[in-house]
C-alpha cells in the first residue's frame, strides 16, 4: 500500500475537523494507518507559529508577515510529519494545507495567488496533496454553524467581506483536478457519505479497498 495524503479546506466553520475525524474512523475500521494534522499546526514549531499568526492580539501583523508566517510553519509541519507519514506507506489527513494559503492571502488579503504560491514551492518540498476536499459552504453558514461561545481567532474576527473573498477564492480554486468539491450543506453524516463514496477510487488505487 502506498502512502496518501488528503487535505480538507474550505471556510472557517464548514467542518473540516469533524470531516476528517469521521474519515479516519472510517479508515482505522479497514485497519489503516492514518495520521491526522492541520495547518497552521502538527508539529512543535509549526503550533508555536499558529499561536503567533493566530493570537487576536496581533493586529498590526502585515498580509506579507502573515503569509511567510504560514509558509514557515507548513515548511516545518512537511518536514517532521507529513513526508515522514508518506514515505512510510501511512494516510495523511490534514485540516487546511497549500490552498488555504491561496486563498486566505492571495485572495483575502490581496497578495495575488501567484505570489502566495512562490512563497509557498519552497516550503512544501514537492509534496501535495493526492487529492484535495473542500467543503463548499458559505462564509454565513459556516459562521452560524459555530459554537456561540467559541472566542473568534486573529482570522475569525475578519470582516464578511475577506472571508467572502476567501471562499471566492476557494470557489475558483476548487476547478483544479485535484480539488473534489463537496456540497456541504446538508448534515455532517451525509456529507461525511459523500466524502467516502467520492474517494473510493482513490482509495481502490491505493490498494486499501
Amino acid at each position: 500500500m502506498s502512502g496518501l495524503f488528503i487535505a480538507f479546506e474550505g471556510a472557517d466553520g464548514c467542518g473540516k475537523s469533524t470531516q476528517i475525524r469521521f474519515l479516519a474512523e472510517y479508515l482505522e475500521g479497514l485497519g489503516v494507518n492514518v495520521v491526522r494534522t492541520r495547518e497552521p499546526g502538527g508539529c512543535a514549531v509549526a503550533e508555536k507559529i499558529r499561536d503567533i499568526v493566530l493570537d487576536k492580539e496581533n493586529t498590526q501583523m502585515t498580509a506579507v508577515t502573515e503569509a511567510m508566517l504560514y509558509a514557515a510553519a507548513r515548511a516545518e509541519h512537511v518536514r517532521q510529519i507529513i513526508k515522514p507519514a508518506i514515505d512510510s506507506g501511512k494516510i495523511v489527513l490534514c485540516d487546511r494545507f497549500v490552498y488555504s494559503s491561496l486563498a486566505y492571502q492571495g485572495y483575502g488579503r490581496q497578495l495575488g495567488v501567484e505570489k502566495v504560491r512562490q512563497i509557498n514551492d519552497i516550503a512544501i518540498s514537492g509534496y501535495m496533496p493526492n487529492v484535495t476536499i473542500f467543503i463548499n459552504i458559505t462564509p454565513e453558514c459556516a459562521f452560524k454553524r459555530m459554537n456561540e461561545k467559541k472566542e473568534y481567532d486573529r482570522i475569525e474576527r475578519e470582516d464578511m467581506s475577506f472571508h467572502q473573498r476567501v471562499y471566492d477564492g476557494f470557489t475558483k480554486l476548487s476547478k483544479s483536478e485535484d480539488v473534489m468539491s463537496i456540497d456541504g450543506g446538508g448534515t455532517k453524516f451525509e456529507t461525511h457519505e459523500i466524502i467516502k463514496q467520492k474517494l473510493m477510487p482513490t482509495f481502490k488505487d491505493a490498494g486499501l479497498l
